[in-house]
């Protein structure tokens, strides 16, 4: 008769782990669980259940910009500014705390 359990053991970061139980207990699953569900969704799926891949557009790091680059990027926010394309800092931040529970 095959074993009911196995034991799986895996290096993760604490701060991740602690974010991702916070999240599960709220939701009543128990971290097993959602490594159970996670191992069948891949058995079901044959393969990894979700999309792995580099985003299309990396985040603007104007560290690494020279200053006519710096300049570039601030003239068009400027015109975006002129051209009344903006969003309030409370509305982004509030749809943020919405869709992230912050």
């Amino acid at each position: 008769m095959a074993t009911k359990t196995s034991n799986l053991y895996a290096r993760i970061e604490p701060e991740l782990k602690e974010q991702a139980e916070a999240i599960l207990g709220s939701l009543g699953i128990p971290a097993s669980n959602a490594i159970t569900m996670f191992y069948k969704q891949i058995v079901l799926q044959r393969g990894i259940p979700f999309e792995v891949k580099l985003p299309a557009t990396k985040p603007l790091d104007i560290s690494t910009l020279n200053e006519q680059q710096l300049n570039a990027e601030l003239t068009k926010g400027y015109a975006d500014m002129e051209a009344d394309n903006t969003r309030d800092a409370s509305d982004v931040f509030t749809n943020i705390r919405k869709d992230y529970s912050l």
